[in-house]
């Protein structure tokens, strides 16, 4: 899914981009990568979305999607059981960047990737300057921008899924290995949407 707002999308400068994911620990559902350009106006009180309540993160994030360019991609528990998470991980960032690039049709001088790691050299199709930064999500305002995106997206995606899934309480643990999920992962078994390579569901597997 792609949001470019009319002011970015006739940019003929070099942008920047701020890349974050959401879902890399959980036992169920997608993982989720964001790719944000800021526009002209900042939304206000950006952060890491791990230290906003609920409703702020919400508020931005309706702000981010109206007033910058924006992408995301979701690569689902399939596949990261086929890749493994870490690969997912740098695909969904490659993908998000890659629809962000392609709608805005400029140039990137960097995109900058909360992290340690970047997909450069680990994705074929990586083709953008890349730049990660530890804690980049609470220290530079694009990737805090991309954390809120990718965060909300994957926490709505999650609640529809509960509403298929209503054994697992997702809509309240997002996937993650809780008490709750783990008990309903005895009791019903994995889900299509488990992620069977997880270390919790593969052994429940093998029972």
């Amino acid at each position: 899914m792609i949001g470019v707002t009319p002011v970015l999308a006739i940019r003929d400068e070099p942008v920047v981009i701020g890349v974050d994911e959401a879902g890399r620990g959980p036992l169920a559902g997608p993982v989720v990568a964001a790719a944000v350009v800021l526009g002209a106006a900042i939304p206000a009180g950006l952060d890491d979305s791990k230290r906003l309540s609920a409703n702020r993160r919400a508020r931005l994030d309706t702000e981010i999607r109206q007033g910058c360019g924006w992408a995301v991609a979701v690569v689902e528990p399939e596949e990261i059981d086929r890749v493994n998470i870490f690969m997912a991980t740098m695909l969904a960032m490659t993908r998000a960047v890659a629809g962000l690039t392609a709608a805005l049709g400029c140039e990137t001088r960097e995109v900058l990737i909360d992290g340690n790691l970047t997909p450069h050299g680990r994705c074929g199709d990586w083709r953008w300057p890349a730049r990660a930064i530890v804690g980049g999500d609470g220290l530079e305002p694009c990737i805090s921008a991309a954390s809120i995106i990718a965060k909300e997206w994957r926490d709505r995606l999650m609640c529809e899924a509960a509403a298929a899934h209503p054994h697992y309480g997702w809509e309240r643990n997002k996937g993650y290995g809780t008490a709750e999920h783990l008990e309903a992962l005895r009791r019903h078994g994995p889900s299509p949407l488990h992620r069977r390579s997880f270390a919790p569901v593969a052994q429940l597997q093998l029972i």
